[in-house]
């Protein structure tokens, strides 16, 4: 996923998230710092949401079930790894991926797992945090690999 594909499918669900929030075209808009006609032309599928308004409508409904539906219990951080292109940093306590994600590998205090939705790989430590996301397996396999190699040291 990438972030034109985030930008298209939050564009596209707009309509859909403002409804399950249960807001009004102005209320919406006001929340998300714009004018009601932008919203309306999202709504109706005349143009795109910027990437700033998507992240802010993730950011600001990432409990909604629709967001949910297309980047998983972790929208944020689906965002987070989009824009910074992979986190490499201890990065928010999780679930532990009891639901949304598959175990890929683990070993030590360290886990990959592969969210089901979104598809993005992420390593988490015995403790649940987050130390590295990205969409790309390889690369997910080789920080693991060197977790594993300083956890050691």
């Amino acid at each position: 996923m990438n972030q034109e594909q985030i930008i298209e499918q939050i564009s596209r669900r707009t309509l859909l998230i403002r409804t399950e929030a249960g807001y009004s075209q102005e209320t919406m808009a006001a929340v998300l710092g714009m004018s009601k006609k932008t919203l309306v032309q999202i709504e109706k599928e005349r143009t795109l949401a910027s990437w700033t308004t998507v992240v802010a409508m993730i950011a600001l409904f990432s409990d909604s079930e629709i967001i949910q539906s297309l980047l998983g219990d972790a929208p944020l951080e689906v965002v987070r790894t989009v824009a910074h292109n992979g986190l490499d940093r201890p990065k928010g306590k999780t679930l532990g991926g009891k639901v949304w994600w598959r175990g890929i590998e683990q070993e030590g205090q360290y886990r990959i797992q592969q969210n089901l939705i979104s598809q993005h790989y992420r390593i988490l430590d015995a403790d649940d945090y987050v130390w590295f996301s990205t969409f790309d397996e390889e690369e997910a396999l080789e920080r693991f690999r060197e977790l594993l190699k300083n956890q050691g040291a």
